[in-house]
């Protein structure tokens, strides 16, 4: 078996290792998330490349007896500079890496867990500011899609009625299901425990959902729906991870 293996990887964080190497966490199409060790110092070519949020071609060498990894070169096909410009930009690049890596690389569908992160990477290398909120939001919404826990928005999961476009719900995360109003009264559920998705959120979550990273800008949200849809979708992947991540509260 040859020890050197090629993927499709986005670089998602990179930690000195040592005295002058370093390592990096990537999210492959073929094999998940892997971390591997860039070695040389500061003025390695090898280690520019292996940025995080560089997009390309990696190449891996595999020692099986120290199970430990080394990153022989990457080939960048996408830079995305612009995450680095703004602030906005780059703490929500930050928090979607988080959430990816917490969330061991998105279960077993890498190709698509790679597919989203870049798509969502690229529309926020040239997003405006307020545009970056909404983009986090849509990634996690479509993250939890990806790890089987994104709750139906239409029906309520305790009596089975559809629930009116124009009424609220209430996110359980007990039963990581969606509650209607009356449900919430009959079995005297403690509000402190459920997370409101008011009609503005429900509808913004819907009307997103199919669409590409690069077309939420132009879906805006009143502050009180995106509250409502960043709260939600945060409590169902801290549900899911057994875990907020601190990077979901910049």
């Amino acid at each position: 078996m040859s020890r050197n293996e090629s993927y499709s990887a986005l670089i998602l964080r990179s930690r000195p290792s040592g005295e002058a190497n370093r390592d990096v966490w990537l999210l492959t199409a073929e094999a998940g998330l892997l971390r591997a060790t860039v070695f040389g110092g500061p003025k390695s070519r090898l280690r520019a490349y292996a940025a995080p949020f560089h997009s390309g071609q990696a190449w891996i060498y595999h020692d099986p007896v120290k199970d430990s990894r080394k990153l022989s070169d990457f080939d960048v096909r996408s830079w995305r500079p612009g995450l680095r410009e703004v602030y906005e930009r780059a703490m929500t690049a930050d928090a979607a890496a988080e959430t990816v890596m917490a969330s061991h690389g998105g279960g077993g569908n890498w190709a698509a867990a790679l597919a989203l992160t870049e798509a969502v990477l690229d529309a926020l290398a040239d997003a405006a500011e307020e545009s970056c909120g909404r983009l986090l939001v849509y990634f996690w919404w479509r993250w939890t899609e990806l790890l089987g826990f994104a709750p139906e928005l239409e029906h309520c999961a305790s009596c089975g009625k559809a629930v009116p476009q124009d009424s609220p719900l209430w996110y359980s995360p007990h039963e990581n299901a969606m509650i209607c109003a009356a449900c919430v009264r009959d079995h005297g559920a403690h509000s402190s425990g459920l997370t409101l998705a008011g009609p503005g959120c429900r509808r913004w979550l819907e009307a997103v959902r199919p669409l590409a990273p690069v077309l939420i800008s132009r879906y805006t949200l009143d502050s009180k729906s995106f509250s409502e849809a960043r709260s939600l979708t945060t409590a169902i992947l801290a549900g899911a991870l057994g875990k907020r991540l601190a990077s979901w509260d910049w």
